[in-house]
């Protein structure tokens, strides 16, 4: 088999995406070969679409099977279920994929499960691990019903903290907040009532702009804000005292795969991955649909149709959900 199939960009096709044939990938010998069950998307790689060259093959988070083990014989075996996530060009039915890069699966976990978990969910993770121990604090989520905001939810109460104050956009999106596990939900664009609240131990914060200045001045003294997503707005404009005026207070600009570099996939996904097999951890997915619907199912996940993560199944691959 020379050829596959995968998602190219194409400024011809609806949503310029297009299911087209490409060569097999070649594993290098540190690499797997996985042929892929279901991915996953985010707003940002949707949104990049728009301005990516013709024939650029978008897509970062997968879930399937190990056909091939690598060369230099690193695990995963062949025939694990795994899941994990690359730079680019995840959206195909077999990847070359860096064993590093590949977390392994419980049975009882679904591939699109799976596929939720390498960026939304390790996101969370390292996140919440950056701002340190969280029994007994406190903590503030943005876009807290987005696919990062409701494992953030989760993972913090998990994790022992007192109080989880999650802020949403829409009153419509207040529910996922809450069935997350969120103690107070705040609905707003710019963190208005939130306040009350705090202050916060530690903030996450995936939307940017005025949230990211706003929510600066509800960190608590020796605090830190986690700063990992723009859907608000790119720029922020905020005032250095609300950095040092109560002393201690941190700004963390966190991107995943900064963070992967330090704590591999391979360690932190099957810890998600065990999370949502014994019932610790739930997956919200939104949307699901065969992959060739990409461009209707992109679309809507832009325009906040759902809460939760968009998962695509590959091919004739399809399994029952449990969330």
């Amino acid at each position: 088999m020379n050829d596959m199939r995968a998602i190219v960009v194409n400024p011809s096709a609806p949503g310029r995406l297009a299911l087209q044939a490409v060569a097999m990938p070649q594993p290098a010998t540190n690499e797997a070969l996985v042929r892929v069950a279901a991915i996953s998307l985010t707003p940002y790689e949707v949104k990049a679409v728009a301005s990516a060259e013709p024939g650029t093959r978008p897509g970062w988070e997968f879930a399937g099977t190990v056909e091939r083990a690598a060369a230099d014989g690193s695990r995963p075996r062949a025939g694990a279920r795994v899941a994990g996530f690359l730079d680019a060009g995840a959206w195909a039915e077999w990847l070359a994929v860096p064993t590093a890069a590949l977390g392994v699966l419980p049975d009882r976990v679904s591939f699109a499960q799976a596929a939720t978990l390498p960026i939304a969910g390790l996101t969370a993770l390292y996140a919440l691990e950056r701002g340190g121990p969280l029994l007994g604090r406190s903590v503030l989520i943005t876009g807290a019903s987005g696919g990062v905001g409701q494992f953030a939810i989760q993972l913090a109460r998990h994790g022992g903290a007192e109080r989880v104050v999650g802020v949403v956009r829409s009153a419509a999106h207040a529910e996922a907040a809450r069935t997350a596990g969120a103690q107070e939900v705040v609905v707003g664009e710019d963190n208005a009532g939130a306040e009350r609240f705090g202050p916060y131990d530690v903030v996450l914060d995936s939307v940017g702009g005025a949230s990211l200045a706003s929510a600066l001045p509800l960190v608590a003294e020796g605090g830190i804000c986690i700063a990992f997503g723009t859907a608000g707005g790119g720029e922020s404009t905020i005032k250095v005292f609300d950095l040092y005026g109560r002393g201690g207070v941190s700004l963390y600009g966190f991107l995943i795969n900064y963070e992967v570099k330090h704590k591999p996939i391979a360690a932190g996904l099957p810890r998600l991955a065990r999370m949502v097999a014994d019932g610790t951890l739930r997956t919200s997915i939104g949307a699901q649909a065969p992959w060739t619907e990409i461009a209707r199912v992109g679309q809507e996940l832009l325009e906040r149709r759902f809460t939760g993560k968009a998962v695509l199944h590959v091919g004739e691959a399809s399994e029952t959900v449990v969330q």
